[in-house]
């Protein structure tokens, strides 16, 4: 029920402006968001870096209903590919990208998004990096895989995310199990209704379980976005003979987990960074209640 009213709130405008005028706020969201400016991001990413962790991007917008806030999260995407290729970064760092943000939910918005996203292909080829498409609600989920397919055509190395919340997942996984393919496999953070998503915690991790045997028999390039512990040592044990897999873990969640992973295989923390932080925050929230008991601990003792 907690989990059902936060993502309520997530998209709830009256509950942004509370939440965005809180003076409080803003130090306590420092934990999962780099921080507003891409000086921010590259800092942050150059420490990660550092750490042995790589890192994927995510400039920070969704559901973007004009065409000229599209073009600016392109442009804003296009600097940041230049500057980790600038800095050194880019060979551990690529960028994930939301479709809605470039263009997705406009007149038309199937094209638009895939013109949208493939400059930003472009841009992080030039750069010598990757892209990967994050996964949106499951209404956006055959124009994602659409465009996926489309970017492929000229940028094979396009990652991919699927839900195992989801109940086409399954068989989602086992056709992007191909050599090549880049697959992040998370279990969701929408609100979703249950005749197109498992509403069960059991029921997800056991859909979890079934989507991650069929990545992991496969010939592509699973990565297993998760910060349970279970699905850890699950993944770890599946993924003992083959070296082309990774860890994925949120920016600021079970960050010594993180470095104790780095030490024995491949790990990506996901770092969101910019202005358009709120939603994005509440999920976190919704996910994990240590997030929210955080959040609550350090409002009421700061």
């Amino acid at each position: 029920m907690l989990r059902t009213a936060l993502l309520a709130a997530a998209g709830s405008p009256g509950c942004r402006s509370l939440v965005e005028q809180t003076p409080l706020t803003r130090p306590v969201v420092r934990r999962f968001v780099a921080g507003s400016t891409v000086d921010d991001a590259l800092a942050v990413t150059a420490n990660l870096i550092g750490s042995g962790r790589a890192v994927t991007l995510d400039h920070l917008g969704e559901d973007t209903t004009d065409p000229s806030m599209a073009a600016a999260t392109v442009k804003a995407y296009a600097e940041l590919l230049t500057l980790l290729a600038e800095h050194g970064l880019a060979a551990d760092a690529e960028v994930s990208v939301k479709l809605s943000a470039v263009g997705l939910r406009l007149p038309d918005g199937d094209r638009v998004a895939l013109d949208n996203a493939r400059r930003i292909c472009a841009a992080a080829a030039a750069a010598g990096t990757t892209v990967t498409l994050d996964m949106e609600d499951h209404t956006t989920t055959d124009a994602t895989l659409g465009v996926l397919r489309e970017l492929r055509a000229d940028f094979p190395w396009v990652g991919a995310v699927l839900q195992a919340y989801l109940r086409r997942t399954e068989q989602d996984c086992r056709d992007l199990a191909y050599a090549g393919s880049r697959v992040r496999l998370c279990k969701g953070a929408y609100a979703e209704p249950a005749s197109v998503a498992y509403q069960d915690k059991s029921d997800v991790d056991r859909s979890y379980v079934r989507c991650l045997r069929v990545l992991m028999d496969g010939a592509g390039h699973p990565m297993v976005a998760t910060h349970d512990p279970r699905m850890i040592a699950i993944a770890a044990e599946l993924g003992k003979d083959r070296p082309d897999w990774e860890f994925q873990m949120l920016y600021g969640v079970r960050d010594a987990e993180q470095r104790r992973l780095a030490r024995d295989h491949a790990v990506r923390v996901y770092l969101p960074y910019g202005d358009e932080w709120y939603g994005y925050f509440v999920r976190r929230l919704a996910e994990r209640p240590a997030n929210l008991a955080f959040f609550l601990r350090a409002l009421v003792t700061r």
